[in-house]
């Protein structure tokens, strides 16, 4: 089998690869350590699931560590999440207490390897403080934001930026995401492997027996939202749009595909709440809960899908959404986050702020193929240009260098500074 970075060498091109190469020589001898809440599950968990393994191809040394916690500890990093979101209560004093406890456990277990690191970057809210718990650190520190923290609930974000003014710099998805911090601030989007079990190509064959194994049609029109189950993806809206289709389209049917992460205590109370909502679109509607490592049946889901839908009211980037631009599916998103840097309006699908918006979208595509097929060919031209690993794996080396060289005429990438 081929290396990661001969496949990409096919797919982003030789002088991409070899861009790469030159970006990771000078950081060949450092020590890059990634902390995060969650090995599977989510977005973050997939990006470093296949980031950590080409960075490591590279020459690097890289390791990746994921914190421990207690349902408490969850439980207000969920509220963490939501509260960065705009909405959501915000964590007791009970949770906020043993949100710091947690992290003062795990910089103690983690000592040694987050002392000694030349390169650190914690993502999101969870493992936040390990900064704060480890004073002797030697090396350079990143805070990664995936969430749309545009407009948080102020007292929760005056909180947790008492962890992180102390960074070198934070990393943010997209402009209107980053906050007042003291000090440098990077807009790097997220990216996909095309060449990762979710994305790669499949047989026929294999996409006609997972059709078969969930009883679902070949031959009837296919819509597909793949999330988690989380409120903020808006499973119940999308079920409420498709309502407003199946009339016009009786044969069409609706498949909701996900689970839960890790770190995510609510899940299994919003997944509840979506069977309830399907309970009258049984036959037409199916809910299906997998497990974090389904990711050949995700993939397959997506590339039998006629229209692919991510209806997120907030969204920090949205994996999915690159992910059926890339297997070619014209994708109906949500107005918001990092959904709008993927979905152009009517070019790589259509932009919706409500369930009457989704539905009508969704009828206009399913009358018009042609405009489906344009669609989807766009699609997978923008995510070829700008939403691959090798492009992810670019801005982080050339933000690294820059951390622990300092040679700032070498920069190729946006800094926003507060």
């Amino acid at each position: 089998m081929s290396s990661l970075l001969e496949r990409y060498g096919e797919t982003a091109g030789p002088d991409a690869v070899e861009q790469l190469r030159q970006l990771a020589a000078p950081l060949r001898g450092c020590r890059i350590v990634h902390v995060n809440s969650t090995r599977t599950g989510g977005g973050v968990a997939e990006i470093l699931n296949q980031l950590v393994p080409l960075l490591a191809e590279l020459g690097l040394t890289v390791e990746w560590h994921v914190i421990e916690g207690t349902p408490a500890f969850f439980s207000c990093t969920k509220k963490f999440h939501n509260c960065l979101q705009g909405g959501g209560e915000p964590p007791t004093p009970h949770e906020l207490h043993e949100y710091e406890r947690v992290n003062g456990e795990n910089a103690e277990r983690m000592r040694e390897v987050l002392r000694e690191a030349d390169l650190v970057v914690i993502h999101d809210p969870q493992p936040a403080p390990l900064l704060h718990f480890t004073p002797d650190r030697k090396g350079r520190w990143i805070w990664r934001c995936h969430i749309d923290a545009s407009r948080p609930v102020r007292p929760v974000w005056h909180y947790l930026r008492r962890f992180l003014r102390d960074y070198d710099a934070s990393i943010f998805s997209l402009a209107d995401f980053a906050r007042a911090l003291p000090h440098p601030q990077y807009l790097i989007a997220p990216a996909i492997d095309p060449f990762s079990p979710k994305n790669c190509d499949l047989s026929d064959e294999f996409i006609a027996n997972v059709l078969s194994d969930f009883g679902l049609d070949p031959e009837r029109p296919l819509l597909l939202q793949v999330s988690r189950f989380d409120r903020f993806k808006d499973p119940v809206g999308v079920i409420q749009a498709y309502r407003m289709v199946k009339p016009f389209f009786p044969r069409s049917q609706l498949v909701l595909a996900g689970g839960s992460a890790d770190d995510d205590p609510e899940g299994a109370a919003v997944l509840a709440e979506v069977r309830a909502a399907a309970e009258s679109e049984k036959g037409s509607v199916q809910i299906l809960e997998l497990p974090p490592d389904a990711h050949r049946i995700i993939n397959a889901l997506q590339r039998a899908a006629r229209i692919v839908i991510q209806k997120s009211t907030k969204e920090g980037f949205g994996l999915t959404v690159a992910e059926a631009l890339w297997k070619g599916k014209p994708v109906i998103g949500g107005n918001t986050g990092g959904i709008r840097l993927q979905v152009v309006n009517y070019h790589t699908g259509f932009l919706v702020n409500t369930p009457e918006g989704a539905a009508m979208r969704l009828r206009y595509l399913l009358q018009n193929p042609d405009v489906m097929a344009r669609m989807g060919e766009e699609g997978r031209r923008h995510v070829r240009e700008n939403f691959l690993l090798s492009r992810l794996a670019r801005e982080h080396l050339t933000l690294m260098n820059f951390l622990l060289h300092r040679d700032a005429e070498r920069i190729d990438m946006t800094q926003w500074t507060s």
